[in-house]
């Protein structure tokens, strides 16, 4: 086997290789962490390993939008185990087609479940929760997922409830899996 082939399938994170979302080659620890065989995923949409289709489409215009800004995306998220388990993830995306972003891209992903315990949310509440992590203000999260001020304050309430937590500041330490 030639050291780049070794390289990918040995890596300590995640790591795919994407056209069109669709998974063309997948590393050894992307399938331990996703829970299948290394051959199962050849072929497979990614749509299978998102909570929802709504996740997958949102996510996915949201990464578009950015990878044709700049060729990359990042975001933490939650995505699920072919066993159907739930666990948050970090996710890094480079196109290696810059006219056509989800051409031809490169992914790693990286667990986080044992920082970041999974807690039923919607999938609203799961798109208030990443841009919440991100440092986003309840004004910008309107903007940017079309709610009005009020409704994300709503979102960001019931997300203090579900996590415990006293404020904005605790919320983010538990989505970091950070002690508060």
């Amino acid at each position: 086997m030639d050291p780049h082939t070794t390289a990918f399938l040995h890596a300590p994170i995640g790591i795919v290789l994407l056209e069109n979302r669709v998974i063309r080659a997948a590393n050894l620890r992307f399938a331990e962490m996703f829970r299948g065989p290394l051959d199962g995923f050849d072929g497979m949409d990614m749509a299978r390993l998102y909570p929802s289709v709504e996740d997958y489409q949102r996510i996915g215009e949201r990464g578009l939008a950015a990878m044709r800004q700049s060729g990359a995306y990042d975001d933490e998220r939650i995505m699920q185990r072919l066993d159907g388990e739930l666990f948050w993830c970090r996710s890094r995306g480079r196109s290696l087609t810059p006219e056509d972003p989800f051409a031809r891209g490169v992914w790693s992903f990286s667990d986080l479940s044992e920082a970041r315990p999974v807690v039923q949310l919607t999938p609203r509440e799961r798109e208030v929760a990443m841009l919440t992590g991100k440092g986003m203000t309840s004004k910008e999260i309107g903007r940017a997922l079309d709610l009005s001020y009020r409704t994300v304050e709503q979102h960001r309430a019931r997300l203090l409830q579900k996590f415990d937590a006293r404020n904005i500041a605790e919320l983010v330490a538990r989505f970091s899996g950070m002690p508060f």
